[in-house]
């Protein structure tokens, strides 16, 4: 069991293809290193195995040669709880849906099952996705396999754990502010956010929206982009979702690559930076510069990015969530319920404002990568915390006066559609992951994957997980 753990989910799928191992045999692996695990780490508090065994029976009736590349072969996943899978309990981490069963599956999900996942559980999230530390009256507290003191982030955060702790081979999660990214960097797997209409999702009740997207987490770059391979492709359900590209993101990473100029920015601009931290990814990216021409510190003006970010969040939480202040308001935890406010309180003009601004904002982007192939910056602005800790007020002296503020590394990156991922690249004297963000034009997940698996090539810290939780 320990051995088939350990696989990569690359390993895994062509174990599967082979016929060297079966569905069944992960399925049971799987369930029996949760079982051994998540008293500690409470990464996978839905599961579903009966559900899984009999999806693999199925699976293994059929001939691998009869599917193409984007095929997983019986892998088993799990997917984040902010996502329907059918027949399986769905609760938001919210307590209005504590005993919610989903009565369909996202289009995303069935799109992973048509083409060979097996979905055990469902992740553990923050009630709505509110907030990057993972914790919901629901489900409880998520820790972190490296140190079950500290949090995984979020709001990924069981997936990101369930990851590290070796339970799943692939995980799904979703990002509008860091959400696949920071639980990357502070449990030490690599996390992608696409671009906008890369992975389609719905029905979504704003299925016009370009903040939040779907995307793939895994041990390796190799699997991440295994996983992104599975997802990708247009949807009828999903207006935005982009086509199929006619290469394989598995193959992208394999081809050799010289980039020309990449900047390194230390903090965007504006973000207090963790001093271990900022040493930890500045060493890393001094590492990168033999795979570009030339690499400066430099960064795009994030002027005006905070208030786009906290105004366009805000209105989103207000569509999305506005009806439930008047129906369920003594059910919502603080922030949700702060959140939803300050969206309900926005004005035409604030919106408008924020609209242009973001405009303005994706140009300059535009621009800069007309000078650059990639942007290299920390991923998190301080490394894991104590997971009793509902969010980080204060680093380096500059104090924030909201609960998502110290997540600007990585909800800077977003106002601009463009793709980002977040690769290990070193631990703190205390032993907890740090990740380096990378970041690309718009729709060039390729770019992104590729000098991840460069940099990860380089470094051994793919091979640290899984790891025991301690």
């Amino acid at each position: 069991m320990d051995d088939l753990i350990k696989l990569t989910a690359t390993e895994a799928v062509e174990k599967l293809k082979a016929g060297e191992i079966s569905p069944l045999e992960l399925i049971d692996a799987a369930e029996a290193r949760i079982l051994a695990t998540d008293d500690a780490v409470n990464s996978l508090p839905i599961r579903c195995f009966d559900r899984a065994r009999e999806r693999a029976g199925e699976i293994t009736k059929e001939k691998a040669a009869e599917h193409g590349a984007r095929y997983l072969h019986g892998l088993p996943i799990a997917i984040k709880d902010l996502t329907a899978v059918k027949d399986v309990r769905f609760t938001m981490g919210s307590p209005i849906y504590a005993d919610n069963i989903a009565d369909y599956s996202d289009i995303m999900v069935e799109r992973l099952e048509e083409r060979g996942a097996i979905v055990i559980g469902k992740a553990n999230t923050p009630e709505f996705g509110a907030g990057a530390q993972t914790f919901n009256e629901v489900l409880g507290t998520t820790t972190n396999p490296w140190d079950t003191t500290k949090t995984p982030g979020g709001s990924s955060g069981g997936s990101g754990a369930a990851l590290a702790a070796g339970q799943v081979w692939l995980a799904q999660g979703s990002d509008l502010g860091g959400s696949l990214r920071i639980p990357a960097s502070f449990t030490g797997v690599v996390g992608l956010r696409p671009s906008p209409g890369r992975v389609p999702h719905g029905p979504s009740g704003l299925p016009f929206g370009v903040g939040s997207v779907e995307g793939p987490m895994g041990r390796t770059v190799a699997d991440v982009a295994l996983m992104l391979d599975v997802m990708v492709g247009e949807h009828i359900v999903d207006p935005i979702s982009l086509p199929t590209p006619d290469y394989l993101y598995s193959d992208v990473i394999k081809q050799p690559h010289k980039f020309g100029k990449v900047a390194y920015s230390p903090d965007l601009g504006q973000c207090p930076i963790d001093a271990e931290v900022a040493e930890i990814c500045a060493k890393a990216a001094q590492s990168f510069q033999r795979h570009a021409n030339a690499m400066e510190e430099d960064c795009f003006d994030t002027s005006g990015g905070d208030d786009i970010f906290q105004i366009l969040r805000a209105a989103q939480f207000a569509a999305t969530h506005g009806p439930k202040l008047e129906t369920h308001r003594d059910m919502l935890k603080p922030d949700v319920i702060w959140n939803i406010e300050s969206g309900l309180k926005l004005t035409a003009e604030n919106i408008g404002w924020a609209q242009r601004e973001q405009g303005a904002l994706y140009h300059r982007v535009a621009k800069f990568f007309g000078t650059y192939d990639l942007l290299l910056t920390p991923t998190v602005m301080v490394p894991p915390f104590d997971h009793e800790i509902r969010s980080i007020r204060e680093v380096n002296g500059v104090k924030f006066d909201n609960y998502i503020a110290w997540l600007a590394q990585t909800y800077l990156l977003p106002n601009t559609s463009c793709p980002a991922i977040s690769v290990p690249c070193g631990f703190t004297k205390s032993g907890l992951p740090v990740g380096l963000q990378i970041m690309a034009p718009a729709h060039r997940e390729d770019l992104v994957l590729k000098a991840a698996s460069l940099f990860e090539q380089d470094h051994q810290f793919a091979g640290m997980v899984p790891v025991d939780p301690r």
